[in-house]
């Protein structure tokens, strides 16, 4: 099977690898790619910006499925250009990928299907004056974020009416671009929150292990959100309880009405929840895989990977081409640059990744780039070091070994990831 891989990060790297492990007749071509994604692919050959010429590329290349793993291209209709010259991809609609790319309409479309999720309302840059004068109405601390998409970093958490005020003014005065133009003011949910990534060929769906992002910069959960820092699963607090919840609340409800408006959802549908008390809310939709729950979840999934995807994107799944690992856990670290999320310094070198792989270790490339023959650093989140084991506190342990045979200058990571889980079993 030939497969043309969209991405260059960290999420495209594991599912490289996923892919490549479905079986010995897997081909797989990546643009933009990285240098941990050419382990296993070629570099295919065209102007990413340029969707006629993908579809091109797909046919004279004779290309079997298409996985797109960046959300903007799935925005930017990538998936309806493909279908229509009968190209078989991975990836929602652009009018399906709305779920993300307007956090306005996703909010819509959960109240309209009744979705369990937060209290909001919308403001668009002339209704400065109205979402000022609505915040002295709420309680602190309050939710604010940008409609559109901002690479991970649209949602701010205030704590005070003077932070709030700041944001909404930053945010209308152009810090997110277009992003920002048209705002979301959600209330604040308490409780813990997990992911989870259902594959769906639109009716039919498989859901993966629920897993936990730490997406503040600093241990215990301080300073600002960032893509996301590290990851474990499966995460104890989807049991299996909340978990049939998850599926009957939310999951069908939203696959049924994105068929009744004609644009059924296939690809993967992300879920990021808050649950208090068993009760699961939605924090907001993904249309793709999530980074870096694909590093920590993509290694618990064994089996016919591809042919999975392959047939979810033709309509019908057949989702015992896979068996799910549920007697092991897995424990993501992110190398990241000191600095980020703000301003941070790149190309220094990386060494350590093989001793790393040698003991077991999956690192996934994130943000490094080949400059005269050596890896470097080439983005503010570096590396995604996942380890397996037969718990969660092995799984952490064996990370955080291997963590430490890496280096690279500003190496700069959290060392408290996947502590929230071990609360469940000690």
């Amino acid at each position: 099977m030939n497969i043309l891989l969209i991405g260059s990060g960290g999420r495209e790297h594991a599912l490289a690898l996923a892919l490549k492990r479905s079986g010995d007749d897997i081909q797989i071509y990546a643009n933009p790619g990285n240098p941990g994604i050419f382990t296993y692919a070629e570099y295919a050959d065209f102007d990413i910006k340029d969707f006629d010429a993908i579809a091109k590329y797909c046919k004279k290349s004779k290309i079997d499925l298409v996985v797109i793993g960046p959300e903007q291209f799935l925005s930017d209709g990538l998936a309806d250009v493909l279908r229509a010259q009968k190209i078989d991809v991975f990836g929602p609609s652009q009018e399906a990928s709305r779920l993300e790319s307007s956090k306005v309409f996703s909010k819509e479309f959960m109240i309209t299907n009744n979705i369990p999720t937060a209290k909001y309302k919308s403001f668009n840059q002339k209704e400065k004056k109205e979402a000022i004068k609505y915040l002295n109405t709420c309680s602190m601390p309050i939710v604010i974020k940008a409609d559109g998409l901002a690479a991970g970093k649209g949602v701010i958490v205030a704590d005070t009416l003077e932070v709030a005020e700041a944001t909404i003014n930053s945010m209308f005065d152009g810090k997110f671009g277009k992003a920002g133009s048209s705002i979301i003011i959600e209330e604040f949910m308490v409780g813990e929150e997990a992911s989870i990534l259902a594959i769906t060929d639109g009716t039919d769906y498989i859901t993966l292990a629920p897993s936990q992002d730490h997406k503040r910069i600093f241990e215990n959960d301080k300073g600002p959100n960032t893509g996301g820092m590290g990851v474990y699963a499966p995460a104890p607090v989807v049991d299996n309880i909340v978990l049939e919840k998850v599926q009957k609340e939310i999951i069908e409800p939203t696959l049924e009405a994105c068929k009744k408006m004609g644009h059924p959802f296939i690809g993967c549908l992300y879920v990021g929840l808050m649950i208090n008390n068993n009760e699961p809310k939605v924090v907001e939709f993904n249309v793709r895989f999530g980074d870096p729950e694909t590093e920590a979840v993509l290694p618990l999934v064994e089996g016919n990977f591809a042919g999975l995807l392959k047939s979810a994107a033709k309509g019908k799944m057949k989702k015992d081409l896979i068996e799910l690992n549920t007697e092991h856990s897995t424990c993501t670290v992110i190398l990241a640059s000191e600095g980020y999320p703000g301003e941070f310094e790149k190309g220094f070198e990386i060494d350590g990744i093989i001793a790393a792989e040698k003991k077991g270790a999956f690192v996934y490339h994130s943000g490094t780039a080949m400059v005269d023959d050596k890896l470097v650093t080439n983005g503010g989140r570096v590396l995604a070091v996942t380890c397996v084991g037969e718990d969660l506190q092995t799984a952490i342990k064996h990370v955080y070994q291997r963590v430490e045979k890496i280096n690279f200058k500003n190496k700069y990571y959290r060392k408290d990831i996947g502590k929230k889980g071990l609360k469940y079993y000690y």
